[in-house]
């Protein structure tokens, strides 16, 4: 723990907090997402063992560090490019966001059956589980590639998992009614998860894309969208006013 008479560590870990917590933001999302399908007394429980599994995942991750960082080594060549275990998991992780991203979208667009009542399945609780065990292994090996990226010190990566984690805990409820409240962010945050899908396939083929141009994209995008939210709500109260008017 000599780290903690340095100022630069201390920097480190304020930052790598920061993007842990963007980075666990898409996470809250699609949790959200997933735990919608639920009935409404199961989505609070399920979202925070969603979020502790997030965390477990991130923290398996890192004590197996040199397991991760062994990964870089070509299994077998393809059209001259070799494929290593860790472009093996990109791969998959990123079709796994494509397919299930495009499989949400599917579904946000049948609201006439949904309406109805009538023949829709309601996910069960250990299925939405599953599938969040699934997504929590796709976050985690891009969270903790960043934080190998970023610091040498193992402890000051578990101590910005844990406060991001800690963060994600005491905002996903908010954030999770915000997403049910306003249909359009849905749309949007599976939109990015698609984004990010692809990103990670690109990374599978060792074609980097900077992420920040990845973040940019996603901060333009929703603060365009919370201009239409506010927007929207504006018109509303002033044909409210007018009614009453």
């Amino acid at each position: 723990m000599e780290w903690l008479a340095s100022p630069e560590a201390w920097i480190a870990l304020s930052t790598l907090i920061a993007l842990e917590i963007v980075l666990g933001i898409d996470n809250i999302i699609f949790i959200s997402i997933l735990v919608a399908r639920l009935p409404v007394e199961q989505r609070d429980r399920a979202r925070k063992l969603g979020i502790g599994l997030a965390m477990l995942s991130r923290l398996l991750l890192l004590f197996a560090l040199s397991w991760v960082m062994g990964l870089t080594t070509d299994l077998f060549t393809v059209m001259g490019e070799g494929i290593s275990g860790r472009d093996l998991i990109l791969v998959g992780g990123g079709l796994f966001l494509l397919l299930k991203s495009t499989h949400e979208i599917h579904n946000s667009f049948e609201i006439d059956e949904e309406a109805a009542g009538a023949g829709v399945a309601v996910a069960t609780f250990g299925s939405v589980l599953a599938q969040i065990a699934v997504l929590d292994i796709v976050f985690s090996l891009d969270s903790v590639i960043t934080a190998v990226g970023m610091v040498d010190q193992i402890s000051i990566m578990v101590i910005a998992v844990v406060v991001s984690v800690l963060v994600m805990l005491l905002a996903s409820k908010s954030i999770a009614e915000f997403v049910d409240a306003n249909p359009t962010i849905k749309m949007l945050a599976l939109a990015f998860l698609i984004l990010i899908g692809v990103t990670l396939i690109a990374e599978g083929f060792d074609v980097h894309v900077p992420k920040g141009y990845i973040y940019f994209a996603m901060a333009f995008s929703v603060s365009v969208e919370m201009l239409n939210i506010r927007l929207r709500k504006r018109k509303q109260t002033l044909k409210l006013q007018k009614k009453i008017g």
